[in-house]
Parts: C-alpha cells; sequence; structure tokens
C-alpha cells in the first residue's frame, strides 16, 4: 500500500510530458541516428525527476486545497497516505538528482532545467493564484522541454514549431482550467484562487481563441518543414475532441484524456505514425 502510495506520488504518467524532448531529433529526422536513443536517456530522466519534484512540492502546498477536491482528495498527501516531511525529503532528492544528471547534458540544459524547476516552484508558492499568469506558467513547463530538446541532441528550434508548441501548451493549459471550474461549480474559489478571477466565458474565450491559432500555426509549421498538410485535419480533430472533454465535463488534464480516451489516443498515435513515415519513410 505504502509503494504504491510512493508510485503514485511521483506521478509516473506525467512524464509523458517530457517527450516533449524528443521531439527536436523526432521532427528533425535525427532520432534513428546511432547512439541518439542511448544519448537521450540521461535529458529525458532528469526531465522525468524535475517534474516528479515539483509535483511533489505542489501537493505538500496544495494538500489542504486538494483535500477538498472531489479527485484530487485520493493524492498521497492531501489523504494522509505519505507524510508530508517524507515527501519534502523526496522531492528535495529527486531535484538534486536531476540536476546532477541535467549537468552532464550542458550548461545551456541545465540553465533550462533551473528555469523550468524555478517556474514550477514560483507557480507553487504563488502564481497558481494569478489569473492567466498560471496558464502561462504552466505553458512555460512545455517550452523548456521543447528548448532542452533543441540543446541536447544540437538542433535548431523553428519559429513555428515553438509557436505551435507554446499555443498549444495554452490552449491545454486552459482546457485544464476549465475543466476544473466547471467540475467544482460554486466551490471552484475554494479548491484554486484563480479561478474566481477568471470572468464568465473568459477561459472558454481563451481555448477557443488558442486552439484556432494552434491550428494555424501548426498547418504553417508542416508546410513549411514537411510537408504534413494531411496531418491538419488529423489537428483540427484532436483539438475539437478536446474541447468536447472539457466541455461535457471529463478530465480536462491533457496526459489523462490521451490515455483515457481512445479517440485522442488514436489521434496521437496515427499522428506519430504518420510523420514518422513521412520523416523516415526513406530509411
Amino acid at each position: 500500500m505504502v509503494n504504491t502510495a510512493y508510485v503514485k506520488l511521483l506521478r509516473p504518467v506525467q512524464w509523458l510530458k517530457n517527450l516533449m524532448i524528443l521531439f527536436p531529433p523526432f521532427l528533425g529526422g535525427a532520432l534513428l541516428e546511432p547512439g541518439l536513443l542511448v544519448k537521450s536517456f540521461v535529458p529525458v530522466l532528469s526531465f522525468c525527476l524535475a517534474s516528479s519534484s515539483s509535483y511533489i512540492l505542489n501537493d505538500i502546498l496544495d494538500a489542504d486545497n486538494d483535500a477538498r477536491h472531489p479527485t484530487k482528495k485520493q493524492r498521497p498527501v492531501a489523504s494522509g497516505t505519505v507524510n508530508k516531511c517524507v515527501a519534502s525529503v523526496l522531492s528535495f532528492f529527486l531535484m538534486f538528482a536531476s540536476l546532477m544528471l541535467g549537468y552532464q547534458v550542458s550548461t545551456v540544459f541545465l540553465l533550462l532545467l533551473v528555469a523550468y524547476l524555478s517556474i514550477s516552484l514560483l507557480y507553487s508558492l504563488k502564481l497558481k493564484e494569478f489569473p492567466i499568469l498560471d496558464i502561462f506558467c504552466i505553458s512555460a513547463g512545455f517550452l523548456f522541454r521543447l528548448f532542452a530538446g533543441g540543446e541536447a541532441f544540437s538542433i535548431v528550434i523553428s519559429e513555428w514549431l515553438f509557436l505551435s508548441v507554446f499555443l498549444l501548451a495554452m490552449f491545454l493549459s486552459t482546457g485544464k482550467r476549465f475543466s476544473e471550474r466547471i467540475l467544482m461549480g460554486s466551490g471552484a474559489g475554494l479548491h484554486r484562487k484563480s479561478l474566481n478571477s477568471y470572468p464568465e466565458g473568459v477561459l472558454e474565450g481563451i481555448l477557443f481563441m488558442t486552439g484556432a491559432a494552434v491550428l494555424v500555426t501548426y498547418t504553417m509549421y508542416v508546410i513549411s518543414s514537411h510537408k504534413l498538410v494531411y496531418t491538419v485535419p488529423l489537428c483540427l480533430f484532436g483539438l475539437l475532441r478536446y474541447i468536447y472533454l472539457v466541455k461535457t465535463g471529463k478530465s480536462g488534464d491533457p496526459t489523462e484524456s490521451l490515455c483515457r480516451d481512445k479517440m485522442l489516443f488514436v489521434v496521437g498515435f496515427s499522428w506519430v505514425i504518420m510523420v514518422a513515415w513521412d520523416i523516415y519513410g526513406r530509411y
């Protein structure tokens, strides 16, 4: 029981986000280069440890609020399964280990890792209370992963890829906030202060606006880079499906949605196959 609680505390399912580090070599056609997959182990692991450290710290600081949430109350710290002091020691150990691994990659990579941890810390302590800024903080985590991947594999991040990832992160972060507001109803402000600060319709408006912007920037990216125009309808379907899940009260967490919703999973898997075939089909 205790072992399961500690595994749950690390939130390993959220490590899927760290695959963003592999986007630059994957989209840059370098993923099949000899030794690259072995080389990717340390960068990805360093961000996995860093993200788990951040999640544990956030769980410690949010324990009281999570206890009032219908699903988050089951988290190890909020439920009392894992002691806060033990969780704090584990968070510090994971952060230290991630920095040691990051140092082995490069100085720039380490700085990006430190920036990620710093934003995560500031978010957990205070920034999550401010509307709009809380969404930008979450989105920044995806960008740090993207640029860390570019640094680790010496690949330049194009302007269109940067915009696509940034706007997609904004879209997903907004959906997560919007779903929390729907789920919590009138008690949303008790769980997360920023949710009461968003006027009616603002989160929904940001969701639609960023979703449309993602479609435009992604279209420009595939036209300018790989001619993958046939993946644009797939992208549109994925965006609309996520909006549907959020609006119908399903989980707005992008990782959970991808893992639990069959349609989104098929869309994501199909996108990977189509892109891989276009880029690596010649091998």
